[in-house]
């Protein structure tokens, strides 16, 4: 029978890294845990819960390349790439159970998320289905780059699955911020690299444009509340983009 290794790279997950590792105990033949240098006892819970714990220099602008560590260490003869935000279901543990009993040429597997932010279910087209490439056989996947949010480049075939995993994603502004301080870090450091200079109107357009795009064309407006604000939040994101490539130029008039 195929062997599930459940790999999860974390940092200051203490508060999440239980539930996470609860929701897949009847599916994973181990658990890996990639702790990168955290400060509280994330390290700590996850060896308690059984978990084959590596702790590895945290670094916050590679923060998807950082799980090649964590595939490395892993055992079995799937891999499914989790953060500690992220639940398995019932429905999804049963579903994954029987595509990797099929003798098939695909190696990989799509998952949709339900991300939950701000404590609600987002639906609009930005947010669902946000299918991730979440499982694959190992040594066929690994993440090539270190900009922000890319998917894992896999060596052959890959399908959709249809039952969720459930995202717990913002839940606080608080939050937010301070993780697009980080990403926009990154974001901004990869267009200057790329060559791109600052230009005015484009620090007007591509905020609004994303407005529009994710409000309107993307329907965020069917979330509500919460639509609008993930609008203006993403408008914001695009802002300080633009505001930390002008720093990078000296503030120049």
């Amino acid at each position: 029978m195929n062997k599930i290794s459940v790999v999860i790279s974390a940092y200051n997950e203490e508060n999440n890294i239980k539930d996470c590792l609860d929701s897949v105990r009847d599916l994973a033949g181990e658990i890996v845990v990639v702790d990168n240098s955290s400060t509280d006892k994330t390290s700590e819970v996850a060896k308690k819960l059984g978990a084959r714990v590596f702790t590895q220099e945290n670094d916050p602008k590679n923060i998807d390349l950082q799980k090649n560590f964590g595939f490395s260490k892993a055992t079995g003869d799937w891999i499914l790439s989790l953060d500690a935000d992220e639940r398995l279901t019932p429905d999804l543990a049963k579903e994954i159970k029987s595509v990797i009993s099929n003798k098939s040429s695909v190696i990989g597997y799509w998952v949709p998320r339900k991300n939950i932010i701000f404590g609600k279910w987002i639906q609009s087209d930005m947010w669902w289905p946000d299918y991730q490439l979440k499982l694959f056989r190992k040594g066929k996947g690994k993440f090539g780059n270190n900009d922000i949010h890319k998917a894992l480049i896999l060596e052959g075939a890959s399908e959709k699955l249809a039952s969720p995993l459930v995202h717990y994603n913002y839940v606080s502004i608080h939050q937010y911020l301070a993780k697009l301080n980080n990403y926009t870090d990154i974001e901004a450091e990869s267009l200057s690299s790329q060559g791109y200079k600052f230009n005015w109107l484009d620090a007007v357009r591509f905020p609004v444009n994303d407005f529009v795009k994710t409000f309107f064309l993307q329907k965020g407006f069917k979330d509500g509340i919460h639509g609008l604000v993930l609008s203006m939040l993403q408008a914001f994101y695009m802002g300080i983009v633009f505001s930390k490539l002008w720093e990078k130029e000296g503030f120049k008039e």
